[in-house]
This record gives C-alpha cells, sequence and structure tokens, in this order.
C-alpha cells in the first residue's frame, strides 16, 4: 500500500503531493491573511490642517495613518490533513519494528562459548532495527517541529504584518512542508525495504544462530 501511495503521488498530478502541485497558490490558502472588510483591514488615513504658535493655520496638511495589526493567522489545512495521514504511518512502523525486535531477541540462544557468528548476525540485525525505529520517532518529531516553527513565523506577522517578507516566509514554510512529507513517505518506503531485504537474507541466521555459522551476513 505504502509503494501504491509512493507511485500514485508520483505519477498522478492531481494528487495534493504531486511535485506540480507545490506551486499552486490554491494549495497555500489557508496559510495566506484573513480576508477582513476594509474598514480592519486597510491603513486608516486621515489629515489635518497644522496650525502655528499664534493659532493661525498653516498651509498643507498632515497626514496621519493608523496602522491596524493582524489579530489572527489561520493553519494550514491541507499541510495539517497530510501530516495526520503520514503520522499512522509512523506510528505503525515503529509498532511492527518493535515487534520484530521482541522476536528477533526471543531467537537469541543461552551465551555461551563457541560459534557464535549466528549471535553477531542477529545483533547487527537488531541495531538496524533500533536505527529505523528511531527514524520513525524523528519522523514524528518532525511533525511537532512543523508547528512549533510555523508559530514563530506566525506571531512575528502579527507583530510585524506590514513587512512582507514574513508573509512570504510563512507561504515558504508549509511549501517545504509539503515537499517534506512527499519525501518522509519516499523515506519511510526505503525504511521497510532494507528491513525486508535485510530479514530475508539473514532469516536462517536469525531463527538458527547456532546452526552452521560459514555464511556470511549480507
Amino acid at each position: 500500500d505504502l509503494q501504491d501511495l509512493v507511485t500514485t503521488i508520483a505519477s498522478k498530478p492531481s494528487h495534493p503531493l504531486h511535485v506540480s502541485q507545490f506551486s499552486r497558490s490554491s494549495i497555500i490558502t489557508t496559510a495566506s491573511l484573513p480576508s477582513t472588510d476594509a474598514s480592519t483591514s486597510a491603513p486608516h488615513t486621515h489629515s489635518k490642517k497644522r496650525k502655528l504658535d499664534n493659532g493661525a493655520e498653516a498651509h498643507g496638511e498632515v497626514h496621519e495613518q493608523e496602522v491596524k495589526y493582524i489579530e489572527y493567522v489561520p493553519g494550514n489545512g491541507q499541510v495539517t490533513k497530510e501530516m495526520e495521514a503520514i503520522r499512522s504511518e509512523f506510528e505503525e512502523l515503529i509498532s511492527l519494528v518493535d515487534k520484530v525486535k521482541l522476536w528477533v531477541n526471543m531467537m537469541m540462544p543461552k551465551v555461551e562459548d563457541g560459534d557464535n557468528f549466528g549471535v553477531e548476525v542477529q545483533e547487527q540485525v537488531l541495531g538496524e532495527l533500533h536505527r529505523a525505529q528511531e527514524a520513525g520517532y524523528n519522523l514524528l518529531d518532525g511533525l511537532k517541529t512543523y508547528h512549533m516553527n510555523r508559530a514563530k513565523i506566525c506571531s512575528k506577522l502579527i507583530k510585524y504584518p506590514n513587512l512582507p517578507d514574513y508573509a512570504e516566509a510563512l507561504r515558504r514554510h508549509d511549501e517545504k512542508a509539503f515537499f517534506g512529507i512527499r519525501q518522509n513517505l519516499v523515506d519511510l518506503r526505503s525504511i521497510y525495504c532494507v528491513l525486508m531485504d535485510l530479514l530475508h537474507k539473514n532469516i536462517q541466521k536469525i531463527r538458527a544462530p547456532k546452526g552452521n555459522n560459514r555464511e556470511a551476513l549480507y
């Protein structure tokens, strides 16, 4: 199923995570500033006549401008939706790897002298499983990091609404998140492929580490 999803993303331009979708403004609409009426969103200007020290009116007017600050920046619903979809994939990876680690540990023989090459194979497999599980945890942490970094940009945007660079930074941040989600799915597939290959090639050593231990670890 994961392979089918990666293939679909790469071959179906209409998929939200297809590379052609990243540059479309419609994907980033929820990251844009909320639309309000002119009375609250646009700067208000009014003018008044200047007066001299003697009370007489001077020629020309002084223009005063009031800046209305943004009070709310919506979240990017599309990014959140896609992140929630892959969160379950990460959690499933962690759970499955945990079960395989337990199985490999149960296959390990008691400690004794002799040819322990099969045990070394088991230990190396456990090490690879541990790295895969850590990768799953790191992917989950990446989801939290996205929201934390986005919140920092939004706080700056609220504080300095007249600096367009913050709005552009927010858009770029969400665009990067789409690339990250797509790449995370590819990485997840690669992790499964590596683990399946390693387990398949060394299944005999894992099941019977004290058997004929002349074969090398693949």
